[in-house]
């Protein structure tokens, strides 16, 4: 079968197209038929080797996708082949089969497209968890969203507005900020001095917490557009690691600062089960729209992974094999 490896560390020009042998499925796990794979940041951070990936072996890129089982390993009972699943933890996810583990499966709802399901299961649950548990939005609260025209941000603005609260977008041009402006943001805002428009459009105030994926070159700037006890959510890092900081630069307005990831929102399966068929119910019932932004064959996840990188995407990005 065909994959994509990463041949070694390094940018998008190290992702390679393989033939490489087709994976049995263990006890435990389903085999299945790739018909998309997401691509995301985490990708490029795991490429580079960044981050908590500076350890881990190279091999099949990606981990979300969705398509139809084709097999299964010993001791599955809560799926048959013939199902649709999609997954947003498999190792090896670049590619037209891959060995995914049951217990990381959800059932692809009837009707719904296979690559709805893949373009939304890892940003959809990651945009959940943002506004559910990490901050619980309620109606009122007012939001700083970066990135608003992006997969997650999209997602998260209208999540945000599901529970009642006000959204600022962040965005780096007019079309982008359209994009924002039509999944419900209230306003949006430039990078440039956007902690200072912040505090003009909250009176002064500033906002109860700020959604920051963007990482080095926004950190002080969401920092600065807390309100008092404000709430600083660092998801992500796109535009690189933030550098190391005094904690009591939290001290003036009693801030807070948290760096969550998915895995500890989907920790258990009832949990999994929760997060991803809420994000699915919405998206089967028109609540929550989902923008796939492009879509190549794996010969083009370098591209893919240009296009992400450089922020040309305002949307998901998937390989279909």
């Amino acid at each position: 079968m065909r994959a994509v490896a990463i041949a070694k560390r390094g940018g998008p020009e190290v992702l390679e197209l393989r033939e490489v042998s087709t994976p049995e499925p263990a006890q435990g796990e389903l085999l299945v038929q790739v018909q998309a794979a997401g691509v995301n940041y985490r990708d490029v951070y795991e490429r580079e080797g960044r981050g908590v990936y500076a350890d881990t072996p190279i091999g099949i890129a990606g981990v979300e996708g969705a398509g139809t089982v084709t097999a299964i390993g010993d001791a599955v009972s809560e799926f048959s082949p013939g199902d649709r699943v999609a997954w947003h933890a498999s190792p090896g996810s670049y590619a037209e089969q891959v060995a995914v583990a049951a217990d990381e499966a959800v059932l692809v709802p009837d009707g719904m497209p296979t690559e709805l399901a893949a373009a939304v299961l890892l940003q959809g649950m990651t945009a959940h968890y943002l506004a559910t548990s990490t901050f619980p939005v309620k109606s009122g609260d007012e939001t700083l969203v970066h990135a608003g025209a992006g997969g997650v941000g999209r997602l998260l603005i209208q999540i945000i507005k599901l529970r009642g609260g006000r959204v600022i977008a962040t965005t780096s041009t007019a079309e982008k900020a359209e994009l924002a402006r039509s999944a419900g943001a209230d306003e949006t805002i430039e990078y440039d001095g956007f902690s200072e428009r912040v505090r003009e459009l909250t009176s002064g105030v500033g906002v109860c917490v700020a959604y920051d994926a963007v990482g080095a070159s926004t950190f002080d700037g969401s920092l600065g557009a807390l309100r008092h006890r404000g709430l600083l959510v660092l998801y992500g890092q796109a535009s690189g690691p933030v550098a190391p900081f005094d904690p009591e630069r939290l001290r003036t307005r009693s801030l807070f600062i948290t760096r969550p990831v998915l895995g500890s929102h989907t920790a258990t399966r009832d949990e999994l089960l929760q997060r991803a068929g809420e994000v699915l119910r919405w998206v089967a019932d028109g609540r929550l729209e989902v923008r796939i932004a492009g879509r190549y064959p794996l010969a083009r996840a370098r591209q893919a992974h240009e296009d992400l990188e450089s922020r040309r995407a305002t949307g998901k990005l998937l390989l279909l094999p």
